[in-house]
């Protein structure tokens, strides 16, 4: 009998995990235990030497007991967790990236790391996009002042009308599953799309309809600008203050992706000059950010709370994405989205 940890939390239910394993892995034994973590009631954060995790080392700990194969979207597997955890050989993290974990530390006392890549790509897509459509026609705000009693026909005043999707410049940084569903529906607007990726092939963008630039060009072309690039070393504060002023006066700019991507600390003052005509974000670089937060006060900005995942559809893919790299690797295979392969050579009887 192999035994299985379901850590969950309050959006992937530990009873979600269940439900997806035994429909996926039912041909084997498995016996489980449960753990439900805070996320997203409280914020995640760094936990021990990982990021983005929930809970805590010893609450991990404790669960860990015999425990083989632990299918979690946020527990925090760290260096000191994974070298007190001997019986661990599998864990499945429905994530796009296993940021809740030490690859290397895995990789050290020989445990695979599997990930979920595109589980939330419908949802960060049509999130960005309402985002979007948001800030190009003041629909909250507009929302907020009626509400409060007033009639903001000036609203309608050529100089302060909204602008169409049907025919603006769109870019998108970053073009990946779910950058590439964003230009899908784009598109049906009638936008025009340009593309900054440096993993994406001229030919395969053209392929797509859209138009691969470098990002100097897409930000001096684009009235809306959208970013849906990983966070990396390389992409910490990818729009700053330097490349932020070549944008076009008066354009949009949507951040949902990673809030390490952008430099918040020129923005309020590009909106209060109208250099930048609306701002809309869904993640921040300290989350939640504090009740001070210059932008709060900042014209024509649209928040919401780290909310571009959140789909019922979601959590259910997440766990049946980590539901089949777990059958696959009870089943003598490799699993598909490894994170650590190197992992993999001890093993040695995994069919590819």
């Amino acid at each position: 009998m192999t035994s299985v940890l379901a850590a969950g939390d309050h959006f992937v239910a530990p009873e979600v995990f269940v439900d997806a394993l035994r429909n996926s892995a039912g041909a084997h034994d498995l016996q489980f235990s449960t753990l439900k973590l805070p996320w997203p009631i409280e914020p995640f954060g760094p936990v021990g030497n990982v990021h983005e995790a929930s809970g805590t080392e010893q609450q991990l700990l404790d669960a860990l007991g015999g425990v083989e194969i632990v299918a979690t979207q946020m527990a925090p597997f760290t260096a000191d967790v994974l070298a007190n955890s001997p019986q661990l050989k599998f864990v499945g993290v429905c994530r796009g990236g296993p940021v809740n974990v030490d690859l290397q530390a895995a990789t050290d006392n020989g445990v695979i790391v599997s990930y979920a890549p595109g589980r939330n790509a419908a949802a960060a897509a049509e999130f960005a996009v309402g985002l979007t459509l948001a800030a190009l026609r003041r629909i909250p705000g507009s929302d907020a002042e009626l509400k409060a009693g007033n009639w903001r026909g000036d609203y309608y005043a050529y100089e302060n009308a909204g602008i169409e999707l049907e025919g603006s410049t769109v870019g998108l940084v970053g073009y990946g599953a779910i950058g590439k569903i964003v230009a899908r529906v784009l598109k049906a607007f009638g936008a025009h799309v340009l593309v900054s990726d440096p993993f994406v092939k001229v030919e395969d963008a053209a392929n797509d309809g859209v138009e691969l630039v470098e990002l100097e060009a897409l930000l001096r072309r684009s009235s809306v600008v959208s970013l849906h690039a990983r966070l990396t070393p390389e992409t910490k504060n990818l729009l700053n203050a330097d490349n932020l002023k070549l944008l076009p006066e008066g354009a949009v700019l949507i951040n949902s992706a990673r809030g390490g991507l952008l430099d918040y600390e020129p923005l309020p003052e590009l909106l209060k000059s109208g250099r930048l005509g609306a701002l809309a974000v869904d993640v921040y670089d300290i989350e939640p950010p504090p009740r001070d937060w210059p932008l709060f006060d900042a014209p024509n900005v649209i928040t919401t709370p780290h909310l571009a995942g959140a789909t019922r559809q979601t959590a259910h893919r997440a766990a049946e994405i980590v539901a089949g790299e777990v059958a696959s690797f009870l089943g003598g295979e490799r699993p598909r989205f490894v994170a650590n392969p190197d992992v993999l050579a001890k093993f040695e009887g995994l069919r590819p």
